[in-house]
């Protein structure tokens, strides 16, 4: 797929792709703070212990931001418990500048997770978005195992450490992502996929059609590679809209938008796990062809 974009100053703020709109221009505070308020939080959740070191999650961005990762998106979770409002789990996506100067079908992204109420480890994981979709993918940990960083101790070390890992990572990852695309499926070896993916998002006692899982949303990803195959998949589980049996109660019900962090996270993470017990699989035979 060819990238074909309006205008290509860093400056515009938004550029089409494939007839999408995207924003090219980091997130500014004003608009961190209206998206993400919990962003902005100065202290821990009043439930925590003594024991607890507090760090604030902007402080953190503007150290990831001196590192040339600048902020795309962000998202908060709800609550049910207005007292943990403002202290809830929330993660922001970075994007390096080189890509935001000139961006390509596939960027890969810093990804920082966080909480002020203890839910969620504060965290730096590596994904990639992908543009034709707006998908945005968690790699698994077996691949790049996500860099905790810790209440204590040198916090600025913590972070350019971090920040260092997946950086140097960066490459490897795009080399990936070419070779997911470069592996063609089989109709079997596609619907195998779809199949083991089930568990990641439904119970036993909810029955889906695996095949509902393969259906593509647009024209660009009428193809059978493992990386188109990967990305169908996580959109149909994401995004909702799958039709199923409760074998419980021989109701029919209809799956939801995700729009769980954790949940999110694990979904992606699985799907990625997958696709790489795949090409394991699917290496030798690529050896064999060469």
């Amino acid at each position: 797929m060819n990238l074909s974009f309006s205008h290509k100053t860093f400056n515009t703020q938004f550029k089409i792709y494939k007839g999408k709109t995207m924003s090219v221009r980091p997130l500014t505070d004003e608009q961190l703070k209206e998206q993400a308020p919990v962003l902005f939080t100065e202290q821990p959740h009043f439930e925590t212990s003594d024991k607890y070191h507090f760090v604030s999650s902007i402080d953190v961005i503007n150290e990831i931001k001196s590192h040339n990762w600048h902020p795309v998106s962000v998202q908060q979770s709800s609550v049910k418990d207005e007292d943990k409002d403002g202290y809830q789990r929330h993660v922001v996506r970075f994007r390096h500048f080189e890509d935001l100067l000139n961006p390509k079908e596939n960027a890969v992204e810093l990804l920082l997770f966080n909480s002020h109420d203890r839910s969620t480890a504060f965290s730096i994981s590596a994904g990639i978005y992908r543009f034709v979709c707006s998908n945005g993918l968690v790699i698994a940990d077996s691949v790049f195992e996500s860099y905790k960083i810790k209440h204590i101790g040198d916090r600025a070390n913590d972070i350019h450490t971090a920040i260092d890992k997946i950086t140097s990572f960066k490459p490897q990852l795009e080399y990936k992502i070419n070779k997911f695309e470069a592996l063609k499926l089989s109709t079997g070896e596609r619907e195998a996929f779809a199949k083991s993916s089930i568990a990641l998002r439904f119970p036993e006692h909810l029955e889906v059609d695996y095949k509902d899982l393969l259906v593509p949303h647009r024209d660009e990803d009428n193809k059978d590679d493992l990386y188109t195959t990967l990305n169908i998949i996580q959109e149909n589980l994401l995004s909702g809209n799958v039709s199923g049996v409760n074998k419980e109660t021989g109701r029919r019900f209809t799956s939801r938008e995700i729009t769980s962090i954790g949940k999110d996270k694990e979904i992606n993470q699985g799907l990625w796990d997958i696709a790489e017990r795949i090409s394991s699989i699917k290496e030798p035979e690529m050896a064999l062809a060469a």
